[in-house]
């Protein structure tokens, strides 16, 4: 048998030896026995927010055919990027052979929309007629510049593979509204062109309990693997089996008190609880019309991102605490007219009816929908120079990233940037200040959202991180 520490104690018979257990795990034993219970004393404060939509774009999106207007570029076209603008940024391996960086302006429109005077391209016309819902980020940074570590950053606070996920830190915290569906789901959709890989350890648990991981929806077949009985065994015959195999397992935890095995029990009963949860979930054909309409003609195909939005709703109403969609096909360092143009027209229209769509259902003050991805695009071409297939590298100094509902004020835009839309010049926004600000819209305080492993409290926002008050409404 394999002799744990919490073994040799619960087997020990002098009073001091649980004393000793009580002393040394006692915080991390609540942690892990918390199950769909939310931890102790959190929320540390009243939430603004109960649950997060996470509008995940992979591969980059370019914040100068967006968000971020920037018309002196046409008059500079063609003219190498000034050393003092690029302050000697270190680059990629696709643009470090380069000898000039010239720049290149958007070839899209831009106008001015709602009250708030946001400015939009006309590559998302969707988005712009929400715009005094939105709260704009123009000032985000980050520190990684190629695709792994930068999106492993976002999801886990962290560039190296390990950490939990945003959503599992929230699964542990803040528990689940929902006793028959997972706390956190993940669901990915994609252009099918040149898209960066997403891992599995993306909306993984790390060192927290298992329990926390988000679960993947598919879009063919069972929505969850193995959700289906296997031929020849009833619901009944299941029923029966997972309670005779939880007998088995509680025994071998008095044995051991190893936290899996609890975890083990308690993802047993939510496949069981999930027969009938997800295919009610993932049952569309009380939808109206009028919805479809409004998600556009994608929602009605399975996969789609447009139809996982719609499905993030449906969560969203069954309080399912982290809803994160991944969609890729942002990473254009070549045709990037082509590419921005499929990949936005595939996008805007569900992620602006997934706002209107919990808004007039009640449910957008109480859920706070994040829009961005992992770095934005130089201002420098990389490729030819010509209107058509022009193509931007990575770049982490500056981009943008959009909120709305869940405490976050409305028609607000936070932040600028130089005319080269290269350096910060106003109210810089990092990575963990973005985390601190979305734990706090959940109410909670994100230095104190923390678990011990390997004799140190980690946390989302590991030693950094602060709440950006202008943000909240």
């Amino acid at each position: 048998m394999n002799l744990t520490r919490r073994y040799f104690f619960s087997r020990a018979s002098a009073g001091i030896g649980i004393a000793a257990l009580a002393h040394l795990l006692g915080d991390d034993l609540d942690a892990e026995t918390a199950g769909a219970s939310a931890l102790p004393g959190i929320p540390h404060f009243p939430p603004r927010a109960k649950r997060v939509i996470y509008l995940f774009m992979s591969g980059g999106p370019s914040q100068m055919e967006t968000f971020d207007y920037k018309p002196m570029l046409a008059k500079l076209r063609g003219t190498d990027l000034p050393d003092s603008v690029r302050q000697g940024q270190r680059l990629t391996g696709m643009t470090a052979t380069q000898t000039r960086f010239p720049v290149v302006e958007s070839l899209f429109k831009f106008s001015q929309h709602g009250q708030c005077g946001a400015w939009a391209s006309e590559l998302v016309p969707h988005t712009a007629n929400i715009a005094d819902r939105l709260c704009f980020v123009k000032s985000m940074h980050t520190e990684a510049i190629n695709h792994d570590p930068a999106v492993t950053f976002f999801q886990t606070g962290f560039q190296l593979a390990g950490r939990p996920s945003i959503g599992a830190w929230l699964s542990y915290g803040l528990g689940s509204e929902n006793k028959d569906l997972p706390a956190f789901v993940v669901m990915i959709s994609s252009t099918g062109k040149g898209d960066q890989p997403l891992y599995d350890r993306l909306w993984g648990s790390g060192f927290l309990p298992t329990r926390y991981q988000g679960v993947k929806f598919r879009s063919g077949g069972d929505p969850v693997l193995y959700l289906s009985n296997p031929g020849g065994m009833t619901s009944n015959t299941r029923r029966r089996y997972l309670d005779d195999l939880a007998r088995l397992n509680e025994m071998q935890l008095e044995d051991t008190n190893d936290p899996e095995i609890s975890t083990r029990i308690a993802q047993y009963e939510m496949a069981y609880k999930m027969q009938t949860s997800v295919p009610e979930l993932a049952d569309l054909s009380k939808e109206s019309e009028k919805t479809f309409e409004l998600y556009g003609p994608d929602a009605k195909k399975p996969g789609t991102f447009a139809r996982n939005c719609l499905l993030a709703r449906r969560l969203a109403e069954r309080g399912v605490r982290f809803i994160q969609l991944f969609h890729r096909g942002w990473d254009h360092h070549t045709n990037l007219p082509e590419g921005i143009t499929n990949v936005t027209r595939e996008t805007d229209q569900p992620a602006a009816a997934l706002v209107q769509d919990l808004a007039q259902r009640g449910l957008l003050d109480d859920t706070l929908v994040v829009w961005g991805g992992e770095f934005g695009r130089t201002v420098y071409c990389q490729g030819k120079l010509t209107p058509k297939d022009y193509g931007r590298d990575h770049h982490p100094r500056c981009f943008t990233v959009w909120m709305a509902g869940g405490g976050m004020k409305p028609g607000l835009t936070f932040g600028a940037t130089d005319d080269f839309s290269y350096n910060i010049t106003e109210n810089p926004v990092h990575v963990h200040d973005l985390h601190a600000t979305m734990l706090h819209a959940l109410g909670i305080e994100h230095t104190r959202l923390t678990f011990k492993f390997q004799g140190r409290h980690f946390r989302l926002t590991d030693t950094q991180g602060n709440v950006i008050k202008p943000l909240l409404a």
